[in-house]
């Protein structure tokens, strides 16, 4: 119901379905459809009530709802970045990107940083960034050189200082 009911509309079926449900309504409907408790019991009071709300237009308070990471810790996009950018693999011509680190070792190396951020959070990030979360399997990327590593930490270091006097990197 999520996916065609907007909040107001889903908090009051919600509410619907607690008070059709009897005693214990509220907790089995949080369970079933992962809405916390408080917004069942709000949309239990929405349907009790006599009358429609007054303001129909909106769904949220204005101001309501968390602020996005990047407003509350500023410079975390560009950490991340800066973090997964050396490492970045697939191929230069193709718009999909992929990292060689875990989500939960970026969120480790992020909070030694000072930012507050999960693995979860950190890969909704990436996705923002361009890059693509792959189950874990073998990829084959070609022969596996043992200085493999330091051949991409020094190409995208040359990379990075043209690009830093200006000129063009291909």
């Amino acid at each position: 119901m999520s996916k065609v009911l907007d909040e107001r509309q889903l908090r009051i079926w919600a509410g619907a379905e607690a008070l059709a449900a009897g005693r214990g309504g509220r907790e089995l409907v949080a369970r079933a459809t992962h809405l916390s408790r408080t917004t069942v019991l709000l949309g239990m009071k929405d349907a009790r009530a006599k009358k429609p709300p007054a303001d129909l237009v909106k769904v949220r308070r204005s101001g309501a709802g968390p602020k996005r990471i990047q407003e509350r810790q500023p410079g975390i996009m560009k950490a991340l970045d800066a973090l997964v950018d050396p490492v970045t693999r697939g191929d230069p011509e193709s718009p999909l990107r992929w990292t060689c680190k875990s989500t939960r070792a970026l969120a480790a190396e992020l909070q030694a940083q000072g930012f507050t951020v999960s693995q979860h959070k950190v890969g909704e990030l990436l996705g923002e960034l361009g890059y693509s979360l792959q189950a874990t399997k073998k990829m084959l990327e070609g022969a596996a050189h043992p200085e493999r590593d330091a051949q991409f930490r020094y190409i995208n270091a040359e990379a990075a200082a043209f690009q830093a006097r200006g000129q063009p990197v291909v």
